[in-house]
Parts: C-alpha cells; sequence; structure tokens
C-alpha cells in the first residue's frame, strides 16, 4: 500500500486516477445518451431531477443534509452533462 493510497481521492493529486482520458470519456459519454434516450431513462433522469434539482431545503436543514443534497446534484449535473456531451437531450 502506498503512503497516498489511504487518502480520500479528491483530497489533492488524486483527481486525474478518477478523470477518464477523452477517449474514454467520448465512449462514456454515448453510453449514458444512449442509456437515458428511451423513455424509461427519462423518466429515471426526470425523478433525479425533481429529487436534487428540484428540491430546495429550508434554512433549518443542518450541513449535513445540505452536503448530501449537494452531492446527489453534483452527481445529476454530471450525468446531464454526459449525456449533452454523449450527443443526447438532456434534461428531465
Amino acid at each position: 500500500m502506498t503512503p497516498d493510497a489511504d487518502r480520500w481521492p479528491f483530497a489533492g493529486g488524486g483527481e486525474a486516477e478518477a478523470d477518464p482520458s477523452r477517449e474514454d470519456r467520448a465512449v462514456l459519454a454515448r453510453a449514458c445518451a444512449r442509456l437515458f434516450a428511451h423513455d424509461d431513462g427519462r423518466r429515471l433522469l426526470a425523478h433525479l431531477h425533481a429529487l436534487t434539482l428540484g428540491r430546495h431545503l429550508g434554512p433549518e436543514s443542518s450541513d449535513a443534509a445540505l452536503r448530501h443534497l449537494e452531492g446527489q446534484r453534483a452527481l445529476v449535473a454530471h450525468l446531464t452533462r454526459l449525456i449533452a456531451e454523449g450527443g443526447g437531450t438532456p434534461g428531465p
């Protein structure tokens, strides 16, 4: 085990390992666009948008709840970007 192996991958320096090459990203984007091109995929994406981008937490929300929701939003935004890059139509 290397000294950095137990570090959080996004703490610094690990971003490149999680980021696919351009070619791999293009393949991934096309696959994502195909996956969400059909009725079931669009229905699922609309559901994810409603759960994350369409939901707002009140001022009484804890820091943990806010961070959790922002993480979910980031994931849905990433999927939406991949769909667009893959030639699909992003959005709910």
